[in-house]
């Protein structure tokens, strides 16, 4: 990996094309998923090197294919492995968020029926120690049930946004390949 007037390469080197793919996967070779070790070292490369710049992926393949066909669609092929991850992962904030939404009305009513509850209850229970820990108790497990809303809306949600920002980028990847 080097960086070249504002083109960050990420270089990679395979004997055969066929390496970088998923050996069981039936689809064609232009609709192939790539390996799990290749689209993990893109990933991470592609993380480390600065947001701004393009990206250029630079193949350097020891045997060339017998079908040239191969390279002419590899670039084609890795561009849109890193396009579906990127629909695929924007469907899961999609569900995250449906979840937070779900999990901030159920937390929500918790808290409100928990806060009504202590209300009513006040006038009733005096100020007895145990009244005073049950309306304590009643409060913080209202305030418990908007834990998983709140970890969603605040924190869950943009490590997601970055992982789509970034097979968003590598959906557009340059992608040249060296052969010996």
């Amino acid at each position: 990996m080097r960086n070249i007037s504002n083109t960050a390469r990420i270089e990679v080197h395979v004997e055969l094309i066929e390496q970088l793919f998923n050996s069981i996967d039936p689809s064609p070779f232009h609709a192939r998923d790539l390996d799990s070790q290749a689209q993990d070292y893109i990933v991470e490369a592609a993380r480390e090197l600065p947001k701004k710049d393009h990206l250029e992926l630079l193949i350097h393949l020891d045997v060339h294919p017998a079908e040239s066909d191969k390279l002419t669609h590899l670039e084609r092929a890795i561009q849109t492995h890193f396009s579906v991850k990127a629909t695929s992962t924007r469907r899961l904030l999609k569900e995250l968020f449906a979840r937070g939404r779900i999990s901030l009305l159920i937390g929500l009513s918790f808290l409100t029926l928990f806060i009504v509850i202590v209300e009513l209850t006040k006038g009733w229970s005096g100020s007895g120690g145990v009244a005073q820990i049950l309306h304590l108790s009643l409060l913080i497990g209202g305030w418990v049930a908007m834990w998983r809303p709140m970890e969603i809306f605040l924190y869950d949600w943009w490590p997601i946004a970055a992982q789509i920002r970034l097979f968003d980028r590598l959906a557009k990847i340059e992608v040249r390949v060296l052969t010996k």
